[in-house]
């Protein structure tokens, strides 16, 4: 007998100020939390758009906005520029290691230092390890901490989802005093490439918001799919970013 599952209840938040652009109102259609879904459930609502923040999958869905565009890279076809080989080639000194998503004092007290430094009074930045890692780790889909090392040092710590069709690039925090490497870049570099070494078609980055600074440098990655009108499509003109 085949065991029939029921599709998770859909409700819309109420309204709430934007996260990403200021003075603007936001709200944002999320599964019923009481049904988890697997990895295979995920992917499916990663393709109409959905996201997840912990256990929390949701979608933004703005009466009059359409800033939040979800995106991903089809890793096949993704052709670095001359300033991706550049951090690519400056970061081979690092190493790259697995962890699974549990909670870690040493990635925690980077996670603060990164949110003190680069995101001051953004929310992110509470000192309650619980709430860490319920933000970053999900009770149903697989997910993998890859710490960035030099040596014996941590410089960064990269949190994917692995999923049937692809990667999802959720988070990563880094050693803001090593600006230099562009360990951002770095991190969607190379998961880029690991989803190509693992033959899935895509890596999601989640949504690009092209007035958002900390949003637009999604645009720096060629080709870029977008989700428009319920298809993904290539940006013909993603307009490039500037954050790192």
């Amino acid at each position: 007998m085949t065991t029939r599952h029921n599709p998770p209840e859909i409700f819309l938040s109420m309204p709430h100020p934007c996260s990403y652009l200021p003075g603007r109102t936001a709200t944002s259609l999320f599964l019923d939390p009481r049904q988890p879904l697997n990895s295979q459930q995920y992917a499916g609502f990663m393709r109409l758009g959905f996201r997840r923040s912990g256990d929390l999958i949701y979608r933004p869905h703005c009466r009059e906005c359409r800033a939040c565009i979800p995106v991903r890279i089809p890793v096949d076809r993704f052709h670095p520029d001359r300033g991706q080989r550049r951090v690519w080639r400056r970061n081979q000194d690092l190493s790259m290691v697995s962890h699974p998503p549990i909670y870690n004092q040493e990635h925690f007290d980077l996670y603060q230092r990164y949110q003190a430094m680069r995101h001051p009074g953004g929310g992110m930045d509470d000192p309650d390890p619980q709430k860490y890692i319920n933000f970053l780790g999900s009770r149903s889909i697989r997910t993998v901490f890859y710490e960035m090392r030099h040596l014996d040092k941590l410089l960064g710590v990269a949190v994917t989802d692995v999923l049937p069709d692809g990667l999802s690039a959720v988070y990563t925090f880094f050693d803001p005093a090593e600006k230099r490497r562009s360990l951002g870049s770095y991190a969607v570099l190379w998961q880029i490439e690991l989803a190509r070494q693992q033959r899935f078609p895509w890596l999601y980055l989640g949504y690009w918001i092209k007035d958002c600074r900390k949003m637009a440098y999604k645009g720096n990655y060629h080709p870029l799919e977008i989700l428009q009108d319920g298809l993904w499509i290539e940006a013909q003109s993603a307009h490039k970013g500037t954050g790192a």
